[in-house]
Protein backbone atom coordinates (compact mmCIF):
# COMPACT_ATOMS: atom_id res chain seq x y z
CA UNK A 1 0.00 0.00 0.00
CA UNK A 2 1.26 3.30 -1.67
CA UNK A 3 2.30 5.94 1.51
CA UNK A 4 1.40 9.42 0.21
CA UNK A 5 2.51 11.41 3.11
CA UNK A 6 5.35 13.13 2.65
CA UNK A 7 8.54 13.17 4.55
CA UNK A 8 9.46 16.57 4.91
CA UNK A 9 5.83 17.31 6.41
CA UNK A 10 6.51 14.81 9.65
CA UNK A 11 7.68 17.53 11.97
CA UNK A 12 4.78 19.78 11.98
CA UNK A 13 2.03 16.91 10.53
CA UNK A 14 3.11 13.59 11.52
CA UNK A 15 1.48 10.65 10.97
CA UNK A 16 -0.81 9.05 13.71
CA UNK A 17 -0.57 6.12 15.41
CA UNK A 18 -4.53 5.12 15.51
CA UNK A 19 -7.08 6.59 14.15
CA UNK A 20 -9.39 7.86 17.24
CA UNK A 21 -7.89 10.32 18.48
CA UNK A 22 -7.15 9.50 22.06
CA UNK A 23 -5.55 6.52 22.64
CA UNK A 24 -7.41 3.25 24.65
CA UNK A 25 -6.49 2.26 28.02
CA UNK A 26 -3.53 -0.51 27.95
CA UNK A 27 -6.70 -2.60 29.97
CA UNK A 28 -8.75 -2.32 26.66
CA UNK A 29 -5.73 -2.46 24.51
CA UNK A 30 -4.73 -5.89 26.09
CA UNK A 31 -8.67 -7.38 25.36
CA UNK A 32 -7.55 -6.68 21.48
CA UNK A 33 -6.20 -9.82 19.15
CA UNK A 34 -2.86 -9.96 18.59
CA UNK A 35 -2.76 -10.89 14.96
CA UNK A 36 -4.94 -9.43 11.99
CA UNK A 37 -6.11 -5.56 11.69
CA UNK A 38 -9.18 -4.52 13.66
CA UNK A 39 -11.19 -2.20 11.60
CA UNK A 40 -12.31 0.90 13.70
CA UNK A 41 -15.90 1.99 12.69
CA UNK A 42 -17.58 5.28 13.15
CA UNK A 43 -20.88 6.09 12.93
CA UNK A 44 -22.68 8.51 11.31
CA UNK A 45 -24.80 11.33 13.22
CA UNK A 46 -27.94 10.34 11.56
CA UNK A 47 -27.57 6.60 13.05
CA UNK A 48 -26.11 7.16 16.66
CA UNK A 49 -29.51 6.52 18.42
CA UNK A 50 -30.49 4.00 16.25
CA UNK A 51 -27.14 1.61 16.68
CA UNK A 52 -26.54 2.48 20.04
CA UNK A 53 -29.77 0.73 20.96
CA UNK A 54 -28.90 -2.66 19.08
CA UNK A 55 -25.06 -2.81 19.66
CA UNK A 56 -24.74 -5.00 22.67
CA UNK A 57 -21.62 -6.44 25.23
CA UNK A 58 -20.11 -9.94 24.02
CA UNK A 59 -22.56 -10.31 20.93
CA UNK A 60 -21.40 -11.27 17.41
CA UNK A 61 -22.96 -9.00 15.33
CA UNK A 62 -22.81 -8.64 11.00
CA UNK A 63 -22.73 -5.56 9.85
CA UNK A 64 -23.87 -4.73 5.80
CA UNK A 65 -22.92 -1.87 3.45
CA UNK A 66 -20.45 -0.29 5.61
CA UNK A 67 -18.28 2.36 3.50
CA UNK A 68 -14.54 1.93 4.22
CA UNK A 69 -11.95 5.03 3.87
CA UNK A 70 -8.18 5.58 4.74
CA UNK A 71 -6.64 8.06 6.50
CA UNK A 72 -3.13 8.55 6.54
CA UNK A 73 -2.85 5.06 5.31
CA UNK A 74 -5.71 3.94 8.24
CA UNK A 75 -8.39 1.84 7.29
CA UNK A 76 -11.45 2.78 8.70
CA UNK A 77 -15.81 1.93 8.65
CA UNK A 78 -18.11 4.25 8.50
CA UNK A 79 -21.75 3.10 9.16
CA UNK A 80 -24.35 5.19 7.37
CA UNK A 81 -27.93 5.53 7.42
CA UNK A 82 -27.68 3.12 4.89
CA UNK A 83 -25.75 0.11 6.52
CA UNK A 84 -27.40 -2.27 8.34
CA UNK A 85 -26.36 -4.90 12.02
CA UNK A 86 -27.78 -8.21 12.56
CA UNK A 87 -27.54 -10.40 15.97
CA UNK A 88 -25.29 -13.44 14.83
CA UNK A 89 -26.31 -16.43 17.27
CA UNK A 90 -22.54 -17.91 19.12
CA UNK A 91 -22.75 -21.25 17.12
CA UNK A 92 -23.07 -19.80 13.71
CA UNK A 93 -20.84 -21.65 11.63
CA UNK A 94 -19.46 -18.18 10.20
CA UNK A 95 -18.51 -17.18 13.72
CA UNK A 96 -16.20 -20.70 14.23
CA UNK A 97 -14.50 -20.06 11.10
CA UNK A 98 -12.82 -16.93 11.85
CA UNK A 99 -12.35 -17.94 15.17
CA UNK A 100 -10.25 -20.93 13.83
CA UNK A 101 -8.74 -19.15 11.15
CA UNK A 102 -7.57 -16.54 13.78
CA UNK A 103 -6.60 -19.08 16.76
CA UNK A 104 -4.14 -20.76 13.73
CA UNK A 105 -2.39 -17.54 12.96
CA UNK A 106 -1.94 -16.89 16.81
CA UNK A 107 -0.33 -20.44 17.28
CA UNK A 108 1.86 -20.44 14.50
CA UNK A 109 4.92 -18.65 13.93
CA UNK A 110 5.18 -17.46 10.33
CA UNK A 111 1.41 -16.86 10.79
CA UNK A 112 2.50 -13.86 12.30
CA UNK A 113 4.07 -12.55 9.40
CA UNK A 114 2.28 -9.96 7.54
CA UNK A 115 0.63 -11.73 4.48
CA UNK A 116 2.32 -8.49 2.61
CA UNK A 117 5.38 -9.58 2.90
CA UNK A 118 5.02 -13.41 2.06
CA UNK A 119 6.91 -15.31 0.85
CA UNK A 120 9.66 -13.56 3.02
CA UNK A 121 10.27 -9.67 3.77
CA UNK A 122 12.52 -7.80 2.10
CA UNK A 123 17.04 -8.42 2.88
CA UNK A 124 17.61 -4.86 3.09
CA UNK A 125 17.98 -5.05 6.66
CA UNK A 126 19.44 -7.89 9.02
CA UNK A 127 18.75 -8.83 11.97
CA UNK A 128 21.32 -10.97 14.71
CA UNK A 129 19.14 -13.72 16.19
CA UNK A 130 16.76 -15.28 13.70
CA UNK A 131 16.10 -18.14 16.00
CA UNK A 132 13.55 -15.71 18.18
CA UNK A 133 9.97 -16.49 16.56
CA UNK A 134 8.16 -13.42 15.05
CA UNK A 135 6.35 -11.07 16.70
CA UNK A 136 3.34 -8.22 15.63
CA UNK A 137 3.41 -4.64 16.37
CA UNK A 138 -0.19 -5.54 19.20
CA UNK A 139 2.58 -8.11 20.60
CA UNK A 140 4.73 -5.42 21.57
CA UNK A 141 2.03 -3.30 22.87
CA UNK A 142 0.55 -5.48 25.29
CA UNK A 143 3.15 -7.26 26.87
CA UNK A 144 3.15 -7.41 30.12
CA UNK A 145 6.67 -7.56 30.77
CA UNK A 146 8.46 -4.38 31.99
CA UNK A 147 10.89 -4.80 29.02
CA UNK A 148 11.27 -7.50 26.36
CA UNK A 149 12.86 -8.06 23.08
CA UNK A 150 10.53 -8.45 19.52
CA UNK A 151 11.51 -10.07 16.07
CA UNK A 152 8.76 -8.35 13.89
CA UNK A 153 8.15 -7.41 10.06
CA UNK A 154 7.34 -4.11 10.38
CA UNK A 155 7.00 -1.13 7.41
CA UNK A 156 9.38 1.88 7.93
CA UNK A 157 6.56 4.44 7.33
CA UNK A 158 8.09 8.01 8.33
CA UNK A 159 11.04 9.03 10.19
CA UNK A 160 12.30 12.59 12.15
CA UNK A 161 14.61 14.01 11.35
CA UNK A 162 13.83 13.63 7.92
CA UNK A 163 17.42 14.65 6.50
CA UNK A 164 20.20 11.96 6.86
CA UNK A 165 22.54 14.83 7.46
CA UNK A 166 20.69 15.61 10.91
CA UNK A 167 20.13 12.18 11.59
CA UNK A 168 23.39 12.88 14.62
CA UNK A 169 22.85 15.33 17.86
CA UNK A 170 25.16 18.01 18.28
CA UNK A 171 27.24 15.63 20.69
CA UNK A 172 27.84 13.60 17.51
CA UNK A 173 25.41 10.50 18.62
CA UNK A 174 22.63 9.03 16.04
CA UNK A 175 19.01 10.65 17.62
CA UNK A 176 16.36 9.29 14.94
CA UNK A 177 12.68 8.35 15.29
CA UNK A 178 10.71 6.16 13.08
CA UNK A 179 7.48 5.42 12.67
CA UNK A 180 6.52 1.49 12.33
CA UNK A 181 3.23 -0.27 11.19
CA UNK A 182 2.47 -3.74 10.58
CA UNK A 183 -1.31 -4.86 10.09
CA UNK A 184 -2.04 -4.41 14.18
CA UNK A 185 -0.50 -1.34 15.14
CA UNK A 186 2.04 1.71 14.07
CA UNK A 187 4.82 2.83 16.97
CA UNK A 188 7.30 5.24 17.46
CA UNK A 189 10.52 3.79 17.64
CA UNK A 190 14.06 5.11 18.17
CA UNK A 191 17.51 4.27 16.77
CA UNK A 192 19.85 5.78 19.45
CA UNK A 193 23.63 6.30 19.81
CA UNK A 194 25.29 2.76 19.77
CA UNK A 195 22.14 1.17 18.79
CA UNK A 196 21.82 3.87 15.72
CA UNK A 197 25.62 3.03 14.73
CA UNK A 198 24.89 -0.62 14.46
CA UNK A 199 21.52 0.36 12.44
CA UNK A 200 23.08 2.17 10.25
CA UNK A 201 26.39 1.20 10.05
CA UNK A 202 27.65 3.12 7.42
CA UNK A 203 30.70 6.43 7.08
CA UNK A 204 29.48 7.99 3.72
CA UNK A 205 26.15 10.15 4.20
CA UNK A 206 25.95 9.53 0.44
CA UNK A 207 25.27 6.03 0.73
CA UNK A 208 23.25 5.75 4.38
CA UNK A 209 21.10 8.43 2.06
CA UNK A 210 20.54 5.32 -0.64
CA UNK A 211 19.79 3.14 2.43
CA UNK A 212 16.86 5.24 4.56
CA UNK A 213 16.04 6.32 0.53
CA UNK A 214 15.21 2.41 -0.02
CA UNK A 215 14.06 1.40 3.87
CA UNK A 216 11.36 4.50 3.37
CA UNK A 217 10.33 3.21 -0.23
CA UNK A 218 11.02 7.13 -2.03
CA UNK A 219 10.82 6.51 -5.69
CA UNK A 220 13.10 7.30 -7.46
CA UNK A 221 14.66 8.03 -11.46
CA UNK A 222 16.00 6.40 -13.69
CA UNK A 223 19.53 8.25 -12.36
CA UNK A 224 19.13 6.73 -8.84
CA UNK A 225 18.05 10.17 -7.53
CA UNK A 226 15.38 10.17 -5.08
CA UNK A 227 11.44 12.11 -6.12
CA UNK A 228 10.61 13.41 -2.81
CA UNK A 229 6.83 14.31 -2.65
CA UNK A 230 5.79 11.11 -4.44
CA UNK A 231 4.02 8.42 -3.65
CA UNK A 232 6.21 5.74 -1.20
CA UNK A 233 5.57 2.23 -1.35
CA UNK A 234 7.99 0.72 1.80
CA UNK A 235 9.27 -2.43 1.84
CA UNK A 236 8.08 -5.03 4.60
CA UNK A 237 11.63 -5.58 6.13
CA UNK A 238 12.72 -7.19 9.92
CA UNK A 239 13.22 -5.76 12.77
CA UNK A 240 14.36 -6.24 16.52
CA UNK A 241 13.25 -4.38 18.99
CA UNK A 242 13.85 -3.50 22.60
CA UNK A 243 10.71 -2.49 24.63
CA UNK A 244 8.70 -1.19 27.68
CA UNK A 245 5.37 -1.23 26.59
CA UNK A 246 4.29 0.08 29.81
CA UNK A 247 6.11 3.41 28.55
CA UNK A 248 5.70 3.01 25.48
CA UNK A 249 9.05 3.08 24.59
CA UNK A 250 10.40 1.20 22.31
CA UNK A 251 13.72 0.75 20.62
CA UNK A 252 15.53 -0.64 17.29
CA UNK A 253 18.46 -2.83 17.84
CA UNK A 254 20.64 -5.87 16.60
CA UNK A 255 19.29 -4.84 13.62
CA UNK A 256 21.64 -3.60 10.39
CA UNK A 257 20.55 -1.86 7.74
CA UNK A 258 22.08 -2.84 4.30
CA UNK A 259 20.22 -1.15 1.54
Amino acid sequence: MSMLHRLEDELHNPLPLRFEPLPPSRDVLCTFPTVGTILRVILDVDCVTYILQLLKVDQWMKFFHVFCKMHDGLWYGVFTSSSMIRDMPNDDILIFERQSNCDQRSLGELDRMPYWSCPWPSKITEVKRIDVPFSTLMDVLTCKKETNNFRCVVRFVAVIPWRVEDFRAPCGAYRVRFTLEDPTARIHAYAHAENGEEFFSCSSTDALKRKVIKLLGVPVSRDGEAIMGGARNPPWVQCYLKSNPIKQRHWIFETKLLG
